[in-house]
């Protein structure tokens, strides 16, 4: 990754929108995921990180769920946090963003007292997630139209 990136929580409403504004451009408009899918009640209490340039550009965010919200997408484990709504806009792919995106919500993870992360990866990007010590669980199955797999990293 570029020493000029950054990744931080997006607590700032800014940051917040620039975190949606990254997720619609990639899976709204690139892949064509229904915006009325894309966003939902966990947005809210969710922790989300915004990766930015040296400029303060934004170029990728992720969330992070916990508690029950995580609970409910990863088995029913609440002490597994559930990475979520990783997205690097097209220009900034292959740069490392999507690794420090990953790394950053472990780390928030961890912050929380979250004994690993769990995630529903899209097929295609399997072999990224396995690069970070993911493992791939139970079978594939559609979200919004595409396929995924489940994945668990354990800390």
């Amino acid at each position: 990754m570029s020493p000029a990136v950054t990744v931080r929580v997006a607590e700032a409403p800014a940051d917040r929108e620039a975190c949606f504004g990254v997720r619609k451009e990639v899976f709204v408009a690139e892949q064509g995921v229904p915006e009325d899918i894309e966003y939902d009640v966990h947005d809210a209490d969710a922790v989300h990180l915004l990766a930015v340039a040296g400029d303060g550009t934004p170029l990728g965010t992720a969330r992070l769920l916990h508690g029950a919200a995580a609970a409910a997408k990863n088995g029913g484990d609440p002490s597994v946090g559930s990475l979520g709504r990783l997205a690097v806009l097209q220009r900034a792919r292959g740069l490392g963003v999507g690794a420090a995106l990953v790394r950053a919500v472990e780390e928030a993870a961890r912050e929380r007292g979250l004994t690993g992360v769990d995630l529903h990866a899209q097929t295609q990007a399997l072999g990224f997630y396995e690069r970070l010590g993911y493992e791939a669980y139970g079978p594939r199955f559609p979200d919004a139209g595409m396929p995924h797999r489940a994945m668990r990293r354990a800390f």
